[in-house]
């Protein structure tokens, strides 16, 4: 479905500011994540958590499709801003990823902002990859008889917007302190900047996608406040991975832009500095994306679009020609040349 450039952009006027309505979305967001959405049929869904470093007990969703052999494990971090969104209510997407990429999909249930302030949320994602990656946090085998350690070599991070920031932390700070080896990243308009004033932002997407596409400058400025503890905050790079200054020994990194998302050129410029410092970078732009689309596989074709580039990135699958929903352009485009 082509999107409307007019309908999107009434939509977005008539909805209040982030940091005024977290609390009644949240509340909307666990409406709507109990809806009868048939998952069962693509996949097993086990609800199981761990105890973190200190006594609080993670939730996590683990999605197992049980149709052919897996060929890995995906651990995932939600978006939503730090303030929203839950495992829960990305069951729908976290479903289809599983059963579109024959991985399991292990969600985190992290505590959120602003109730819980950086770097809570970042360290509730760091100490899940921890216990993953050294085989601590066991997960239900295929067949769900029993739990059992994912492969550490198998595993990938993803996250889309805020959980795309929260899987570029967790990499750096993975790679700073040898806690554990991330081979390979996935990044789906993550928020990676400190800074969205028009005025001041480096990133003219930002002045020209900020406005009239649902995820605003204006929310952007919100979500950042609302999870800061305080400005120091702003130029930590688990905060803000763009303030990182060091971008060698990260790991292999698949980095996908939204065509009409005001964070897309600091998701570019951010695939930049990684191939800069290593050829195993690829980055492309979804024609037409918007942010957020990730959450609705059932009826944006651009999901799609995001699975076969995800795809070619995990199993080398061939990028077939395909041309946007509407007609005229191609799905996706190549920003860095490096595939």
């Amino acid at each position: 479905m082509a999107i409307s450039k007019t309908i999107l952009a009434a939509l977005t006027h008539m909805l209040p500011d982030a940091q005024h309505t977290y609390r009644i979305q949240r509340i909307m967001e666990d409406v709507s994540s109990k809806l009868e959405l048939d998952i069962a049929d693509r996949c097993r869904v086990n609800d199981i958590a761990t105890t973190l470093d200190d006594g609080y007990e993670l939730g996590l969703r683990v999605f197992t499709p049980t149709d052919a052999p897996l060929r890995g494990t995906i651990l995932f971090f939600h978006g939503g801003g730090w303030a929203t969104g839950s495992a829960q209510l990305y069951s729908d997407a976290c479903a289809h990823l599983a059963d579109a990429m024959h991985r399991q999909v292990v969600s985190v249930d992290y505590r959120r902002a602003p109730d819980h302030k950086f770097p809570r949320p970042f360290l509730d994602c760091y100490e899940a990859a921890v216990q993953l990656y050294s085989g601590k946090l066991l997960i239900p085998n295929q067949e769900g008889t029993r739990l059992a350690p994912a492969d550490p070599a198998s595993i990938t991070l993803f996250g889309d917007s805020a959980g795309g920031n929260l899987a570029a932390a967790v990499a750096l700070k993975a790679r700073d302190t040898q806690d554990f080896q991330v081979r390979r990243q996935m990044l789906l308009y993550p928020c990676l900047n400190n800074d969205y004033d028009p005025a001041t932002t480096p990133y003219d997407s930002v002045r020209t996608n900020g406005k009239d596409y649902m995820l605003t400058a204006q929310d952007m400025r919100d979500y950042v406040n609302m999870y800061k503890a305080d400005d120091a905050d702003l130029d930590n790079p688990y905060f803000a991975p763009l303030m990182e200054r060091d971008y060698t020994h990260l790991p292999r990194t698949l980095v996908m832009s939204a065509e009409y998302c005001p964070l897309r050129d600091e998701d570019e410029e951010y695939a930049k500095r990684l191939k800069e410092a290593s050829d195993d970078v690829q980055c492309y732009r979804v024609t037409n994306g918007v942010h957020g689309y990730f959450l609705y596989p059932r009826i944006s074709d651009l999901v799609q679009t995001t699975f076969a580039l995800i795809a070619h990135f995990l199993d080398d699958v061939p990028l077939e020609p395909k041309m946007a929903d509407d007609g005229k352009e191609p799905a996706w485009r190549e920003v860095l040349g490096t595939d």
